[in-house]
């Protein structure tokens, strides 16, 4: 790796279908460029990665959402869930109810990613 780490954070939710591809081919992209990617699932976007919700979401001529979201875990990118978001956003939402790879982490988290991060980007 080139030492580079980029952080993706996704805000948005299935609400906007548009805006949650970019995050992943991003993060595919960076990894194919030597770099570091991290997903931020923060607000609205921590319904990106509950579980049933990706396979609901087909864009175009891409395959659907949850195709695209396990060929990036698959790659090893890493996926954090905001839990102060699941409390706002999510009411009952636990542990079980994300998909396998996404991981519970807190509000400092996005604080230390943001600032050892070489860039990042919110959607």
């Amino acid at each position: 790796m080139s030492g580079k780490k980029i952080l993706y954070v996704q805000t948005s939710g299935t609400n906007t279908p548009q805006r949650l591809y970019s995050p992943f081919i991003l993060a595919q992209t960076a990894l194919s460029m030597d770099m570091e990617p991290t997903l931020y699932f923060l607000g609205e976007g921590i319904s990106v990665v509950v579980k049933g919700n990706a396979e609901k979401i087909k864009m175009g001529n891409f395959p659907s959402l949850k195709e695209v979201m396990d060929q990036t875990a698959e790659m090893g990118v890493k996926m954090l869930v905001c839990q102060q978001s699941m409390q706002v956003f999510g009411q009952d939402l636990k542990e079980n109810d994300f998909v396998e790879y996404a991981k519970i982490v807190g509000a400092a988290t996005l604080n230390d990613l943001v600032v050892d991060a070489d860039g990042t980007m919110w959607f």
